[in-house]
């Protein structure tokens, strides 16, 4: 009878010491690994949901800016954590491309999409006392002097680098491509004059446009956009770039794919919540991004499909180390 009584307070004792641990998550602050630089969009755009998701969880997200190897170096960090949910990544599109350019063989297939807070505008920019006063003329640059024009970008499979193809796919566009860990400090490298021009997020370049530092030449879109009164879309001079829009970077919060169910649902309603914020829709408004606000399958489903479009894009221009074919990536 004692032994029978034992047992049954051992197991109580187990059910009720172990039934709070998924209830008492986050019982210590998180992680949050930022593939890309200082001042950059993925940064600005990570950091404007911290405040919000910090509250929610009653934790702080601590974050660390692991830049390098396009994103790659972040990423291979978060993956070498525990699946215990207290290391997030925090990211945008470029691990999309990873394995058709051979940079890794993993993706964002490997994490959990906990939020794709909104989705960036992109455009090309110069400094404001360029001498190209439109796209037209930024051509005719360069294919007077092909490889001299000095172009930013972010390394392979990042926004500058999506770009680049799409207008060399439909015109001549030979350039010298300047790699830099993060469009902040491409775009800070360009206002010093280090390139000529930028492919970058509206987001990163909107603020010294309104300054009068910098000007958009063009808006990677098939219309205008009422955020740049003035500013053409990419079609109005290369019309068959239509084909590939609408097209953009994202960005997103991540946790492993293995995480604990309880720590996977408490992020998502962390996460959602501060992508609702006042204060981050107005950053998201004011930036000129469009907000999304997605997680799990619907996110799942938007990674794919952005992936497909984006590889076999780069596949066709020849510029890919893998085809898509090779990862079950479908042609769009």
């Amino acid at each position: 009878m004692i032994r029978k009584l034992m047992l049954g307070a051992a197991t109580a004792l187990a059910f009720t010491s172990t039934a709070p641990l998924a209830q008492d998550y986050p019982d210590r602050d998180l992680t949050g690994i930022i593939q890309w630089g200082v001042g950059g969009a993925t940064d600005t755009v990570s950091r404007a949901l911290k405040p919000v998701a910090d509250q929610m969880l009653g934790r702080s997200i601590v974050m660390n800016n692991r830049s390098g190897g396009s994103g790659v170096i972040g990423m291979r960090f978060a993956q070498a954590q525990r699946a215990d949910g207290y290391t997030l990544l925090f990211g945008a599109e470029n691990p999309q491309l990873y394995k058709v350019l051979g940079l890794a063989d993993s993706d964002y297939g490997d994490f959990y999409p906990v939020n794709i807070p909104a989705r960036g505008v992109v455009v090309i920019a110069v400094p404001a006392d360029s001498p190209y006063q439109g796209l037209q003329d930024l051509l005719d640059a360069a294919q007077a002097q092909p490889g001299k024009l000095r172009m930013g970008t972010m390394g392979p499979g990042s926004l500058s680098h999506v770009v680049e193809t799409m207008i060399s796919a439909e015109t001549d566009f030979q350039v010298n491509a300047v790699p830099f860990d993060g469009e902040g400090p491409g775009f800070t490298a360009m206002l010093g004059g280090a390139v000529d021009f930028i492919p970058t997020s509206l987001s990163v370049a909107k603020p010294m446009i309104d300054a009068g530092r910098a000007r958009a030449l063009a808006v990677i879109e098939s219309e205008p956009l009422d955020q740049l009164p003035g500013v053409p879309p990419v079609t109005e001079t290369l019309p068959e770039l239509a084909r590939f829009l609408p097209w953009g970077p994202f960005y997103g919060v991540f946790v492993a794919r293995d995480a604990p169910d309880e720590a996977r649902e408490k992020l998502v309603a962390a996460f959602a919540a501060a992508a609702e914020s006042e204060d981050f829709r107005k950053l998201v408004e004011n930036r000129g991004n469009l907000m999304m606000n997605i997680s799990g399958a619907e996110a799942d489903a938007f990674l794919r499909n952005w992936q497909s479009v984006s590889s076999w894009l780069l596949h066709d221009a020849g510029v890919t180390k893998n085809s898509p074919e090779d990862f079950g990536i479908p042609r769009p």
